[in-house]
């Protein structure tokens, strides 16, 4: 199988060199690797000339966006731009952060998912993070379906159903939602444990917060649904903040009269399959 990888790099010099020299030691090579630098004011250029150099499947991408690190559109702006310079040639599709070291046979593995059960259209590993006392500790969402957006592998199939990337807060959740709504599965392999480098959410900040209730009213949660997962996030974080953020978040979006990221019909299925999850963990 075919497949290109496209990596959104915004002053990544501390660790960019890591990612792309695991994407160098993958038992299985991809065809080629979209290195996106997006409006980097540090040494991040000058890495991905050197890997540029050391293989042909490296391609470098000059972009230019805001300087402030939201999560969910300038990342998402950043992969659509080096989407630009790729052809549809490919099995599969990846979309990997700047900041974490793949085990060397983690695409060969994903090879074998998406060959061995047809209905797999997104796929990935773990994330572990790196503990003060040296250890590698696993740092995951409580639903253990969910393949983290630092990582994610899409067959070209569930791409083009889910029309790529949504541009907003929130992406690396309506992506599954909408594949599963196209009759997609969501596959994750424990084996596949990813190292990243940069703990989650150091990079976010107190408006990042607030999107994130934004970003369940464009996905149609609806209030009931929000509540439920503002107070899983809260605890789950030991921030009754969050609570309060996501909250304020959603009742603005909708006092603005938010743009939604998906259809009725598609939202009246991401209901439906939160209220089957939430039953089936209640039972």
């Amino acid at each position: 199988m075919h497949y290109y990888v496209i990596v959104p790099a915004h002053n990544e010099e501390g660790f960019l060199s890591d990612t792309l020299n695991s994407i160098l030691r993958q038992s299985l090579q991809p065809k080629r690797v979209v290195v996106v630098n997006d409006n980097s004011t540090d040494n991040t250029e000058a890495i991905i000339d050197q890997f540029v150099t050391l293989s042909p499947i490296f391609q470098k991408l000059n972009t230019t966006s805001s300087t402030e690190h939201m999560p969910g559109s300038k990342v998402v702006n950043a992969f659509n731009k080096g989407l630009e310079l790729l052809d549809e040639d490919y099995d599969f599709i990846v979309k990997l952060d700047a900041d974490v070291i793949l085990p060397d046979n983690y695409f060969e593995k994903i090879v074998y998912i998406f060959k061995g059960q047809p209905k797999v259209g997104i796929a990935g590993g773990f994330v572990y993070e790196q503990t003060e006392d040296g250890q590698w500790k696993l740092n995951h969402p409580m639903d253990k379906n969910h393949v983290r957006g630092a990582f994610k592998a899409y067959t070209k199939k569930c791409f083009k159903a889910i029309d790529g990337l949504r541009n907003a807060m929130g992406w690396d959740t309506v992506d599954e939602l909408l594949a599963q709504y196209h009759g997609h599965e969501i596959y994750t392999d424990d084996a596949l444990k990813v190292k990243h480098l940069r703990p989650t959410g150091n990079a976010y900040n107190q408006k990042a917060k607030l999107l994130q209730g934004k970003a369940m009213f464009t996905m149609r949660y609806g209030f009931p649904i929000t509540v439920i997962a503002s107070l899983k996030m809260a605890l789950k974080q030991r921030k009754p903040q969050a609570f309060v953020d996501n909250m304020y978040g959603y009742l603005e979006a909708k006092k603005e009269k938010k743009q939604f990221l998906v259809t009725k019909a598609e939202g009246n299925f991401i209901r439906s399959l939160r209220w089957r999850n939430i039953k089936r963990k209640l039972l």
